[in-house]
């Protein structure tokens, strides 16, 4: 479950110098600013992700300084990589300075002196943060060095399936038990990694456990997007990946289901979300099977029914009964 802190709780006077308290008494010591502290308005909150934590913040614009003499009162000795999702800020560290806006990444080190200005644009400025220990980061702190205060776009490359991570993270962490978010933390360090070494053209110093996890994810991202592809196989995912069909299978050997096991349950899941949709009664079974790239009736009808026991016929008649069931509930229950 998501901690959260939210200013709205605090008189508007206060509420600048209570964001800064608590930033520097639960994050880490910064010198904050505002060039109009009484309309502050600010919002942090932290999820638990077993070694690390993601940070997700939300705020009017301020300047952030972090001095060598605030670094010695506190540090909690971390990488923090930002996703920026509305605004802009800019960055100076380590002789490096940037600018990023919404959908870029950018990488800083809690301890090193550093200069963030958030820029006065529409409103807020929000932004989704790993927080990483440095001893999990398995990159040399001499390279990651160069990336610190670098803009990063978050739309190639493996920085578009971590900022796509991210943004999952933030919209549906809290429905996760906590084993399940630590598996997700797992994951999100070795994206985070896959990442960073990209940038570096350093993914040969990665450990192959990351290397091999990353390009998993790349794999399951790419499964995703062509669904609706009814010539998604194994020979396609292999050479669009550059790898062997061997391979592949190789990197699924162990795992809870199979390559091709996966594209199944995964078309099977979206027919089945789509079946059970009211907005879509009126679209015949085949074109909805079809859309997520069955490629004939006998094949999808089996399927379907030996994952969920029915047809998918039989399927759909039940969720518009049940629809309507709850229909009727809702006009009979008193005002």
């Amino acid at each position: 479950m998501w901690s959260v802190v939210s200013s709205g709780e605090v008189p508007a006077g206060e509420r600048f110098d209570w964001y800064a308290d608590v930033i520097s008494r639960e994050v880490m010591p910064a010198a904050l600013s505002s060039e109009r502290p009484s309309d502050f308005q600010g919002g942090a909150a932290v999820l638990d992700l077993g070694e690390l934590r993601v940070a997700r913040f939300d705020l009017s614009p301020l300047r952030s300084r972090r001095t060598a003499a605030m670094i010695r009162r506190g540090d909690p000795e971390q990488y923090q990589l930002a996703l920026l999702r509305k605004g802009a800020t800019s960055m100076s560290q380590h002789r490096n300075e940037c600018t990023v806006g919404p959908g870029d990444l950018m990488l800083w080190d809690t301890s090193r002196p550093s200069d963030n200005v958030m820029l006065d644009g529409d409103g807020q400025v929000r932004a989704t943060v790993l927080m990483l220990p440095h001893g999990l980061v398995p990159l040399r702190t001499r390279r990651l060095d160069r990336l610190l205060a670098r803009r990063m776009r978050g739309d190639r490359g493996v920085a578009a399936l971590l900022a796509s991570f991210m943004t999952a993270l933030e919209d549906h962490g809290a429905e996760c038990e906590p084993e399940d978010l630590r598996r997700m933390g797992a994951v999100a360090l070795d994206l985070a990694a896959a990442c960073l070494a990209q940038h570096l053209d350093s993914e040969d110093q990665l450990p192959a456990e990351v290397r091999e996890q990353a390009l998993l994810q790349r794999i399951h991202a790419f499964i995703e997007h062509n669904l609706g592809d009814p010539e998604l196989n194994p020979a396609v995912i292999a050479a669009h990946h550059h790898m062997s069909v061997r391979s592949l299978h190789q990197l699924f050997h162990g795992r809870e289901e199979s390559v091709q096991a996966r594209i199944r349950r995964r078309r099977l899941e979206q027919c089945h979300a789509d079946l059970g949709c009211p907005d879509l009664a009126a679209r015949p079974v085949q074109a909805i099977a079809a859309r997520w790239g069955f490629s004939g009736p006998v094949v999808f009808s089996r399927s379907f029914r030996e994952a969920y026991g029915l047809s998918p016929t039989e399927f759909r008649a039940l969720s518009v009964k049940q629809s309507c069931a709850e229909c009727s509930v809702g006009r009979s229950a008193p005002a």
